[in-house]
């Protein structure tokens, strides 16, 4: 039975029902797996197979202490009608790349794909190992993940979920998507700050071995739903394997032939899926990461030296708004060859000096990978530039996917059939979608909604329509020092 360690070498081991339920390692480190188990079948028998039964296939080898009928049945709860899609994720060609378009679910982004099926991973992981506290989940959120999380978690029995995002760093229609939520256990507080002071609040929060004691003595377990929880990110890994069988069966390419994967990221979760699926056997030619103007990523990739040292930058592109991407840490532990105290120092490194670099060693295991970044202006033309070319319509994050992509194959003359990640509807950041397409049309958010359907087409995600006459439900703003009381008060009733 696989079991998981943490990625700064104490010596827990879980299985990965107890990993999903505790979220974070005792010493701070993330759950990695202890080896990477590989698909038994040959990529060409997944050609045909819908999207719940390739999930199971690859989800199976990672949660081997789930039975086949919880797994299952998890799957089946996971992805249903609430997909607007009967693929579940379609895969698009234009532009001469394949967009795997990861956000037809309920809150129309990516998040959706591991967020619709985590708390039915989490509930059989509380019985399967017996657990009778109430879950508390924490979650920081650069504006995706805090919808997908609460819509994912909504009144589900002994949870309750507090979401925590930075006031002034999401796009309208993402803080009403929020602010909006109903179910009696879901909480939405907004941070004055940005998202890395939202994140580092809740990991101190989880790293606070008092703080944990005393609200376990009031029958409260802390877990997550970012993707620092192992949960969270296994799902991911499926689409994919999904897409590499979908292409096997358009006949765009043969069995064994190696593909580019494109990821527009900020917290490394996405991308670290696809190299999960690469070590399962997935062939794999370059991993492209994409970043925004917070480009820490690309200056990583390109050098190896890790430093937040930097301005930060509000974006269109605001989910990629992300300096510490707290996925690269497994990443590391990975190419290091699990050598644990490498990881300890360099994010030691990282909490004291703001940056760290990598060994000769761990350099060298970074080829596989290519940073690249977009700024505001190149984004708005990219999305203008294909939407004309093709009819084809973006949204920010996926266009700076495109626009890396695009620079790379022309300083590479890399012909390797390339997927992109698409993230998230268009309709998520109508504003900056029209400033690229028709800077003429003027409004709020949601007016643009509807100007921008009409313009284009393209169909508006049911849970858009109306948003803006939802009830508002959460109107919390506290300072970013102030997240453990408000925990408090939330759990004590204070």
């Amino acid at each position: 039975m696989i079991q998981y360690i943490s990625t700064r070498g104490n010596k827990e081991r879980k299985r990965s029902a107890q990993a999903i339920i505790q979220g974070i390692a005792k010493d701070k480190g993330l759950f990695v797996p202890e080896y990477f188990p590989v698909l038994n079948k040959d990529i060409s028998q997944f050609k045909g197979m819908n999207y719940p039964s390739i999930a199971y296939e690859v989800m199976s080898k990672y949660l081997d202490d789930f039975s086949e009928e919880e797994l299952n049945n998890a799957i089946q709860k996971a992805y249903d009608e609430k997909f607007e899609e009967k693929d579940i994720v379609p895969l698009s060609e234009k532009g001469g790349v394949f967009f795997l378009e990861l956000y037809h679910g309920k809150t129309a982004a990516f998040k959706d794909m591991a967020l619709s099926i985590l708390p039915h991973l989490l509930t059989t992981a509380l019985k399967k190992e017996e657990e009778n506290r109430e879950i508390v989940i924490l979650t920081a959120t650069s504006g995706d993940t805090g919808k997908a999380a609460l819509e994912g978690f909504a009144d589900v029995k002994h949870t309750k979920i507090i979401v925590f995002y930075p006031s002034e760093g999401v796009s309208e229609i993402q803080k009403r998507q929020m602010v909006t939520q109903q179910g009696q256990n879901t909480h939405v507080v907004a941070i004055k700050g940005n998202f890395d002071d939202a994140q580092s609040g809740v990991k101190k929060i989880f790293n606070d071995a008092l703080f944990n004691e005393k609200i376990q003595k009031e029958g409260f377990i802390l877990s997550s739903a970012n993707s620092i929880n192992i949960g969270r990110m296994i799902p991911q890994i499926s689409y994919y394997v999904y897409a590499y069988a979908k292409l096997l069966e358009k006949g765009k390419i043969q069995e064994g032939d190696k593909i580019n994967i494109v990821v527009p990221t900020g917290n490394f979760g996405n991308i670290l899926a696809a190299y999960y699926a690469y070590q399962m056997g997935l062939p794999v030619n370059k991993f492209i990461c994409a970043s925004n103007k917070n480009k820490v990523l690309t200056d990583f990739i390109n050098t190896g030296v890790y430093n937040i040292n930097r301005d930060f930058h509000v974006t269109n592109s605001p989910s990629m708004d992300i300096l510490i991407s707290s996925n690269l840490e497994r990443l590391l532990f990975h190419i290091s060859g699990g050598k644990s105290y490498i990881i300890k120092e360099l994010m030691e490194n990282l909490d004291k000096e703001k940056k760290y670099e990598l060994p000769e060693f761990m350099k060298n295991e970074m080829r596989m990978f290519v940073g690249g970044y977009a700024d505001d202006q190149t984004t708005l033309k990219t999305i203008e530039s294909l939407y004309k070319e093709e009819s084809y319509l973006m949204d920010t994050h996926t266009a700076v996917g495109y626009n890396v992509y695009m620079n790379y194959k022309q300083e590479t003359k890399d012909e390797t059939p390339t997927v992109i990640a698409s993230t998230a509807s268009p309709y998520k950041f109508t504003n900056s979608v029209i400033e690229a397409i028709s800077p003429a049309l003027k409004g709020t958010d949601f007016e643009l909604v509807e100007k921008l359907q009409q313009l284009t087409n393209v169909r508006i995600p049911k849970s858009l329509k109306d948003l803006d006459k939802k009830d508002i439900c959460h109107n919390v703003v506290i300072e970013k020092d102030q997240m453990k009381d408000e925990i408090e008060k939330i759990l004590m009733n204070k």
